[in-house]
């Protein structure tokens, strides 16, 4: 079974879909073993003890330097035998120790069509204001691979929704937060496949 770790900072609903995925059997061969919160007040955590969910707090409170954070998240994961680390509205960037640690193995997702409204200051709210500023027919979600950019490495999957007239940054966002929660999943799947299949050709 491959070992999930999800990273979160905010109500979870991608979590949800990571753990209705598993408990429903639509991603198989996985399992969620740790939830660490960048926040002690995300509602996350209580999904992840709603569902009997190991979690953990790594916040600025406990540890004030990065790089302590850093050394904490990545001892919590290696502890956790991680395979694969899941940010699903994780509100920090990675240092380049934790991704060169797990490279090819952390997967985040973003709420537009990359490479359109990403990178830096582009996250939440923002990228939605920046797309509906735009005057764009379509926005979406799309599920990457982390590199040590923002928002750059390889694309998995992602999926359109169209920006319609009378539009708020609220409503566009309900519409693609919808799409996040079926891509996700769908893209555990894809990675999960790949690295069985690099294990096989070893």
């Amino acid at each position: 079974m491959l070992r999930i770790s999800v990273l979160v900072s905010g109500g979870g609903t991608n979590l949800q879909a990571i753990i209705d995925g598993i408990e429903n059997g639509f991603i198989q061969g996985a399992e969620l073993v740790q939830v660490i919160s960048s926040n002690p007040e995300a509602y996350s955590l209580e999904r992840a003890k709603k569902h009997k969910v190991p979690y953990m707090v790594i916040d600025k409170t406990n540890y004030p330097d990065k790089m302590e954070r850093t050394k904490a998240t990545l001892s919590a994961l290696e502890e956790a035998q991680t395979d694969l680390v899941i940010l699903a509205g994780y509100m920090c960037i990675l240092e380049s120790g934790l991704i060169e640690a797990y490279r090819g193995r952390i997967i985040n997702i973003h709420p537009s069509l990359i490479p359109q409204f990403c990178g830096a200051g582009f996250y939440g709210k923002h990228v939605h204001e920046a797309v509906l500023a735009a005057g764009v027919l379509e926005s979406g979600a799309t599920v990457h691979y982390v590199d040590e950019g923002v928002d750059t490495g390889p694309i998995i999957i992602q999926e359109k929704v169209p920006v319609l007239e009378g539009d708020t940054p609220e409503t566009l966002a309900a519409r693609v937060l919808e799409t996040e929660h079926k891509i996700l999943p769908k893209a555990i799947k894809i990675v999960i496949a790949s690295m069985a299949a690099e294990i096989g050709d070893r």
